[in-house]
């Protein structure tokens, strides 16, 4: 399969992703920014099951942590074919009127910037028009980016929103270099993101909105990753594929 890096990899969906994407054959990079412990975890488990695996640490919204990130990554597990932009934040829940400048700045530092700066090293390492034998990279983002979540984070939705279309630009330039460019659009997933968001009751709250009344759990959004990133995905680029329950 390749080396994989997988930014946010230590927790909820970087996690499900980084140990479905080993299971499926891939080397796998963990990227955190503070948890070291639970990215070792990860790490430990993959290795466990047979795996290769290593955590990096390393803020994607720092153009030297992220060309160090995949320099660190081609040279422990080899050249980087996959990427999954899934390290994101949301601000905490206010509204416009509301929100600190300061927690505008830091959503698209990490959300936006940071998947712009990983998809250019990753298709500097991929393309064919850089000497590379291809790849394939997968954005997490959110079903928020088309409901725009109004009295929550609009900052989020809209930092989402940049994400689609990085997603739908890129897949368009590097089409013919071998590299393929998808997005998830993620529903109501039950991970630490909503108490860190200090929106603990949110899962309960918006369940009832759900058309299959549920939320998502991790796992299932890992396996739409890991499809995408696999040659039984190889026709599909520029998506954006919604993991949503319906909503």
């Amino acid at each position: 399969m390749g080396t994989l890096v997988v930014t946010g990899g230590s927790r909820g969906i970087g996690a499900a992703v980084s140990l479905a994407a080993a299971s499926a054959g891939w080397d796998v990079v963990v990227n955190y920014v503070r948890d070291e412990a639970a990215a070792q975890d990860v790490v430990r488990r993959i290795l466990d099951a047979g795996g290769r695996a290593t955590a990096v640490r390393a803020d994607v919204s720092d153009p030297a942590d992220v060309e160090r990130l995949f320099a660190q990554a081609d040279a422990w597990l080899g050249p980087v074919t996959g990427l999954v932009n899934n390290a994101g934040i949301s601000g905490g829940a206010a509204r416009v009127d509301e929100v600190a400048p300061q927690a505008v700045a830091d959503v698209l530092a990490t959300n936006v910037a940071g998947p712009f700066l990983c998809c250019g090293a990753a298709v500097r390492r991929m393309s064919t028009r850089h000497g590379g034998s291809g790849g394939a990279i997968v954005n997490i983002s959110s079903r928020a980016a088309v409901l725009g979540s109004p009295g929550e984070w609009v900052h989020y939705a809209a930092s989402k929103a940049a994400v689609d279309t990085l997603t739908v630009g890129l897949a368009q330039e590097v089409a013919t270099e071998g590299v393929r460019v998808n997005a998830i659009a993620v529903g109501l997933v039950d991970t630490e993101f909503h108490d860190s968001s200090g929106e603990a009751d949110r899962p309960a709250r918006i369940r009832p909105t759900v058309p299959m009344k549920r939320s998502g759990t991790p796992e299932e959004v890992a396996a739409a990753a890991v499809w995408l990133l696999s040659d039984a995905a190889s026709y599909t680029t520029g998506t954006v594929l919604a993991v949503s329950g319906g909503r």
